[in-house]
């Protein structure tokens, strides 16, 4: 008979990249973990992992046996969560990945009072602009700011807020240069850009009328709070969404241009592996967040 606690070790090490990091995190000797693993490799007949004194790669029949076996342990997680009667507290860990624009501007406000409402419950933010592998890397929500629809990854996907992305500059720029009373008058305007390639803004206003419009390129910067500091310091005008430059609105460091037109808008959506997505301190956290992410 097959030991599945072997399933759930190896699980651990794919998960913490490594014998020495799960022996860690698990509190059990590395060489432990390295003859359970051998001892699940001799009975399956097969290598589930590449291992040597520098180097540390998981076959590729390994990939697909470790995609069942964390399969495996979430479910073991959701059953031993209801018998903890986690229900009716969420406790556990919940891993949560996001772009760090996404992580300073809506989920630093946000996690700290989730942290607050779940005592048992421990949050684990990770912020990078690189690719992350929701699956692979073991996260459980990973919060998306997308324009374009996201394509089908075969997780959960739940849209939870639609934020408009306004046209704005800084008092004196417009005393200096003159309010643009229609968006043709952008095109004699200094533009804070996301890119060098852009074709400059796609302009609609309720009546439903769209134009494009591209203004004159004077600062480019593929990252909101540069285009924001910019905009501020009196560059041009620049596209921002909403919460990002709701505070410099507010306090009369920026004021909106043409503010009968957007922009387009700004998608937020949470993706979740299915499993994962069942989980009661998951399904906390998704809801904690969809009830009080501001947006429309």
């Amino acid at each position: 008979m097959r030991n599945l606690n072997d399933f759930i070790v190896f699980a651990h090490v794919v998960d913490h990249k490594g014998f020495a990091p799960a022996a860690r995190a698990l509190n059990v000797p590395k060489s432990t973990l390295s003859k359970r693993v051998a001892e699940l490799e001799k009975t399956l007949g097969v290598r589930l992992i590449n291992r040597t004194s520098r180097r540390f790669t998981v076959t590729e029949i390994g990939e697909d046996f470790y995609r069942h076996a964390s399969a495996m342990l979430i479910e073991a997680e959701a059953a031993e969560a209801i018998v903890k009667g986690r229900l009716a507290e969420p406790s556990g860990t919940v891993r949560i990945t996001a772009s760090v624009p996404t992580a300073q501007m809506m989920l630093a406000g946000l996690l700290p009072p989730l942290a607050q409402a779940y005592p048992k419950m421990r949050v684990m933010l990770h912020a990078t602009d690189r690719f992350v592998d929701v699956v692979q890397e073991g996260f459980d929500i990973a919060v998306r700011d997308h324009f374009a629809p996201l394509p089908d990854s075969g997780m959960v996907q739940r849209r939870v807020a639609n934020d408009a992305i306004l046209l704005v500059a800084a008092p004196a720029y417009l005393e200096n240069r003159g309010h643009p009373r229609e968006p043709s008058d952008l095109s004699r305007h200094d533009g804070l850009l996301a890119s060098l390639t852009s074709e400059g803004w796609t302009m609609r206003n309720d009546a439903g009328v769209v134009v494009r419009v591209r203004p004159m390129p004077r600062f480019l910067a593929d990252e909101s709070s540069v285009l924001l500091e910019a905009a501020v310091s009196g560059l041009g005008i620049t596209a921002l969404p909403r919460k990002i430059c709701r505070a410099a609105i507010e306090a009369g460091s920026l004021v909106r241009v043409l503010a009968d037109w957007e922009a387009g808008s700004v998608t937020t959506t949470l993706l979740m592996p299915h499993r994962r997505g069942q989980l009661p301190s998951v399904r906390a956290v998704v809801d904690f967040i969809v009830t009080h992410l501001p947006g429309e």
